[in-house]
């Protein structure tokens, strides 16, 4: 099947646009799935009186990561991470809280 292209610089142009907008499509795609897939973690030892709130609170106001982030959001991170069943801590326990650098 052979085509025969009648407007030689409007195929041009469409194809140049067309492999930019891939190209940014792909570069796009790569930036975000390498940083999703590196996660730096600080590793927090849970001392008499902590609680899963009190935690998150201090990570809410002094980690760049949870700026702006609700606390039960925060909490519920912290549970999933560290594989946590309930919100009851033991003092001695480390607790993995991710950090952005």
């Amino acid at each position: 099947m052979k085509l025969k292209v009648v407007n030689k610089k409007r195929f041009l142009r469409g194809t140049i646009i067309l492999f930019v907008v891939m190209f940014f499509f792909v570069f796009n795609i790569k930036n975000k799935s390498l940083s999703e897939g590196i996660q730096n973690y600080k590793t927090i030892t849970v001392t008499n009186g902590d609680t899963l709130w009190s935690i998150a609170q201090y990570e809410q106001s002094e980690n760049d990561y949870y700026k702006d982030t609700d606390i039960r959001e925060i909490i519920y991170n912290i549970k999933s991470l560290n594989n946590l069943k309930s919100s009851n801590l033991s003092v001695n326990q480390n607790l993995k809280i991710p950090v952005n650098i």
